[in-house]
């Protein structure tokens, strides 16, 4: 496994490899790896023949208030991990060569259909920063392959979105959301849970999502009483309920009652942590 840091020598890594004809995966991290990270890793390699994983912590998605100063940076224990997982290139890329002007003069990248509701609402800017570092680093990368996982739908949707819109030549793949055994969903801020938030009151997001899925297949379509009634459980957990909105997926606006492809996105915090976690499903219509 090769670790490098810089742009020329992360291209250097991979024209060697592409020039022997081989495949190549990228999965996008900001490190501080979990099992979730791995079945992306463990995605990539089945669809490629080498597979970059890079690791930054980018400024550009993080509002003032939020946790980039005390975002987990841990990249001798990742690379540890990675090189068991045979990661041929690891990019840990540096912001100043990501952006060297600064990213607030950087050029912006902005997919405004999808960006400003869910997550981006309550982050403005949020999805801004993502689109603008995924384009930087499938330039620098031009993988094959990006492999992104469905715990962040909204996210994955807008990559898509701008990949067609833009004519990007890198298929994007989603992979399913890893959970433990509790339902809760693999994150890296699960790390800011106590034992009591992470055992008790976190897993109870997926609980409230796969009600919220049961009484919608078993026939109710009056979202707006279930949205109600998802928000008062969460509360009643011990969740700070951020949103819990019933959508299309392909659209991500809010569900008629001709959509037969559902999803339901939520957001919550609990404790230090603000998590979130989907569910998306087909109905008769």
């Amino acid at each position: 496994m090769k670790i490098v840091h810089t742009i020329a020598d992360v291209q250097s890594c991979i024209s060697g490899q592409k020039f022997e004809g081989k495949r190549i995966g990228f999965v996008p991290t900001m490190g501080n790896l979990h099992g979730g990270h791995l079945t992306l890793v463990k995605k990539a390699q089945e669809l490629c023949d080498c597979v970059v994983v890079s690791i930054y912590v980018n400024p550009l998605q993080f509002g003032p208030n939020e946790d980039y100063d005390s975002y987990p940076r841990t990249l001798e224990q990742d690379c540890a991990l990675l090189k068991e997982y045979s990661v041929g290139i690891v990019y840990a890329a540096r912001t100043q060569e990501i952006y060297p002007e600064g990213s607030d003069s950087h050029t912006h990248i902005s997919v405004d259909m999808l960006d400003g509701m869910h997550c981006g609402k309550s982050r403005p800017g949020f999805f801004r920063g993502i689109a603008t570092v995924v384009t930087k680093l499938f330039n620098i990368v031009r993988p094959d392959v990006a492999v992104f996982g469905e715990k962040d739908f909204q996210q994955l949707a807008i990559i898509r979105k701008m990949v067609r819109d833009m004519c990007m030549p890198v298929d994007i793949v989603g992979a399913p959301i890893a959970r433990e055994e509790s339902g809760l969903a693999k994150s890296s801020r699960n790390g800011y849970l106590t034992k009591e938030e992470r055992e008790e009151i976190a897993p109870c997001i997926f609980e409230i999502l796969s009600d919220a899925k049961s009484v919608i297949q078993a026939g109710e379509r009056d979202y707006d009483l279930i949205r109600r009634n998802a928000f008062a459980k969460l509360a009643q957990a011990g969740i700070k309920p951020d949103y819990f909105n019933i959508s299309n997926t392909r659209t991500l606006l809010p569900a008629s009652d001709n959509d037969d492809q559902l999803v339901i996105l939520a957001a919550g915090h609990v404790g230090k942590a603000r998590l979130i976690d989907n569910i998306h499903f087909s109905i008769d219509v």
